[in-house]
C-alpha cells in the first residue's frame, strides 16, 4: 500500500483502508492555535503521513467550516 496515497482523504476512508492492509498506524489530531476559522470535529482528514518504523504516523486535521459572512442578502 502507498501510504501517501492517504493525504486529502477523509479519516473514515483512511482508516478503513489501513486496516485492511494491515499496516500498523498511530494517528494524532493537530488543530489551528487561533479560532479564526471554525473547523468541524467530527470531519477529520488525512493531513501527513510519515513512516515510523514497520508502520506510520497519520496527521488528521478538521475540516474547515465555510464562512457566510460578506454573503448574507442584505435589505433593501
Amino acid at each position: 500500500m502507498d501510504c501517501q496515497s492517504l493525504v486529502a482523504l477523509p479519516w473514515e476512508e483512511a482508516e478503513a483502508l489501513l486496516q485492511e492492509s494491515g499496516v500498523p498506524y498511530e494517528r494524532e489530531i493537530t488543530r489551528p492555535v487561533r479560532d479564526f476559522f471554525k473547523t468541524d470535529e467530527q470531519r477529520l482528514y488525512v493531513l501527513r503521513v510519515q513512516e515510523r518504523g514497520l508502520g506510520i504516523k497519520v496527521t488528521l486535521g478538521a475540516k474547515v467550516i465555510p464562512s457566510v459572512q460578506g454573503h448574507q442578502d442584505k435589505e433593501v
